[in-house]
């Protein structure tokens, strides 16, 4: 029986890729580099804003020092002014969430987004839901590093032995091995059945429903 459900947020509880994209599109031709369709992105994002920008600027580019520091800060402003743009709430989650909280189960977040970025937007779209809310801080290594997952599981009395880690994506069930914990994939984000499978995730859930069962023991 779990107690804890703490969950990804960028593919799991909001399907954030467009607005995601927008921006590093947008920062991607301010600086004469080419573009990427949106769904390429699925497979970009989910490793921190940082990697993300590594991953989408040309070889060409040497993306050190100043150059570094200059885009994060045009992506994270252009992200900050639109990223609810287009981001949406999964059809079924806030009624999983629902369901979760009425059996008393304590939830919270774990993301790569900016800590600064990820507070304010799980709050837009699932006020009171949750716990605590965790993003990336500076000088802090990231998921799948159990750091910050530990630092969450500490701050809401999450037990290793009853606490799930829900996630879209390999990185979320790298995290929870390392964290200690089961992992649980779902299918409705950015990642593919086969990812989660080859990385070894203790559960695969198809819809929100299925996941509340699954938690719930139903």
């Amino acid at each position: 029986m779990f107690t804890h459900v703490i969950f990804d947020l960028d593919g799991t509880l909001l399907d954030t890729l467009a607005d995601l994209a927008a921006a590093c599109n947008w920062v991607c031709r301010q600086h004469g580099w080419p573009v990427h369709p949106v769904e390429e992105y699925k497979n970009l994002v989910g490793s921190g804003a940082a990697k993300l920008l590594e991953r989408v600027a040309p070889e060409t580019a040497e993306l050190t020092g100043e150059l570094r520091a200059q885009t994060m800060e045009e992506f994270t402003g252009r992200y900050n002014a639109h990223k609810e743009d287009q981001t949406r709430v999964y059809d079924g989650m806030p009624q999983a969430l629902a369901r979760l909280r009425e059996a008393g189960l304590t939830l919270a977040v774990l993301s790569n987004k900016p800590h600064a970025a990820a507070a304010p937007v799980v709050e837009r779209y699932y006020p009171g839901v949750f716990a605590a809310v965790q993003g990336a801080l500076p000088e802090v290594p990231v998921k799948p590093d159990p750091t910050l997952l530990h630092r969450l599981m500490e701050e809401v009395g999450a037990p290793r032995e009853s606490t799930l880690f829900v996630g879209d994506s390999n990185v979320d069930i790298r995290t929870a091995k390392n964290g200690g914990l089961p992992g649980c994939g779902v299918l409705w984000g950015f990642r593919t059945r086969e990812e989660l499978e080859s990385e070894g995730a203790d559960f695969i859930v198809r819809t929100p429903a299925e996941l509340a069962g699954l938690v719930l023991g139903r």
